[in-house]
């Protein structure tokens, strides 16, 4: 499962970083009352995405540090699924990291690490890091995985795609490692990508292909293309408009027939139960329910949608 929480914060003031709009005192007067709603909205989808069983991997989006991790995973029902945390603290100017929940009764951590996002051109702009983890799972195949939150748009679309184009670089240079190492290595890259599966940071630097035919390795495939074409809705708005930000791009390792742990491009989903969303007045298509409308409380849970991936085992 991959989600972005939208600005999961403590109510603490950070004196390094600019997250003092979430702080009682702050703009969004955020509260620990707010704070635990919050909490108790994220646990409430990931229950929901796992149904009867609770994900065995989760990468998050947009959390503070590793406190509001713990806070997640110790005073939610998340805790009867001996979740445990992989974060590292990024130059987010916010603070704002991305990290990974995993089972530890079904997977084991093998290796670690940030992977520093730099920019040549604007050696002083910082973002998140891309986090790098690679799992061993119940059935000793080895997973590697890739949570990412590139660069926003919000100083416009093009002004900011050097940026994102950067992040895919240095993403691609770290999977072509890999796949130096292994050609057929098991590879999963998820995250907030803020941008669509048909954008050149994906489809050109990343190479990350939308058509799914006749998969090989070494190769990426970004398994939610499909999804852009084929759903009404997608994982993101802006001004009322669908955008696929978030993604399951997945090496062909995992979609050959002859593996032992493999999925498919029909195994990608959007999860879009109705408690996520609110009917829209001016439209037939659903509004996303965030945490504020602006300034305005009103207590929802994220201004993107979750997607999760199901992985299966040959027997």
């Amino acid at each position: 499962m991959f989600y972005n929480t939208e600005n999961l914060f403590d109510t603490e003031n950070d004196p390094n970083t600019l997250d003092d709009d979430f702080t009682p005192e702050g703009k969004m007067h955020w509260t620990e009352a707010r704070y635990r709603q919050k909490l108790n909205n994220i646990y409430k989808v990931i229950a929901a995405v796992g149904e009867q069983e609770s994900p065995e991997i989760i990468g998050l989006a947009e959390v503070e540090n590793k406190k509001v991790l713990v806070d997640l995973t110790f005073l939610t029902p998340l805790s009867r699924f001996n979740y445990d945390i992989v974060h590292f603290e990024s130059p987010d100017p916010r603070g704002i990291d991305v990290a990974l929940l995993y089972r530890k009764d079904k997977l084991k951590v093998l290796k670690k690490s940030p992977i520093p996002v730099i920019f040549e051109k604007i050696p002083t702009h910082s973002t998140r890091d891309i986090l790098y983890v690679q799992l061993l799972t119940g059935t000793n195949d080895t997973l590697n995985l890739f949570v990412n939150h590139w660069p926003s748009r919000i100083h416009g679309e093009n002004e900011t795609e050097y940026l994102r184009k950067q992040t895919a670089l240095i993403l691609r240079e770290n999977v072509d490692l890999l796949f130096s190492a292994n050609a057929s290595a098991k590879i999963i890259i998820m995250g907030d990508f803020n941008d669509a599966p048909s954008n050149e940071s994906i489809s050109i630097v990343l190479k990350a292909k939308e058509i799914i035919q006749n998969p090989v390795s070494p190769a990426l495939y970004d398994l939610s293309a499909n999804l852009s074409k084929t759903s009404s809705i997608a994982t993101h708005q802006f001004k009322g408009h669908w955008e696929m930000f978030d993604q399951f791009i997945v090496s062909g390792g995992l979609l050959t027939a002859t593996q032992r742990l493999y999925t498919s491009p029909n195994d990608v989903h959007i999860f879009t139960e109705k408690f996520l969303l609110k009917e829209n007045q001016r439209s037939l298509t659903p509004k996303l329910l965030p945490t504020y409308s602006g300034p305005r409380y009103i207590g929802g849970f994220s201004d993107h949608l979750p997607i999760y991936l199901d992985l299966f085992v040959k027997k």
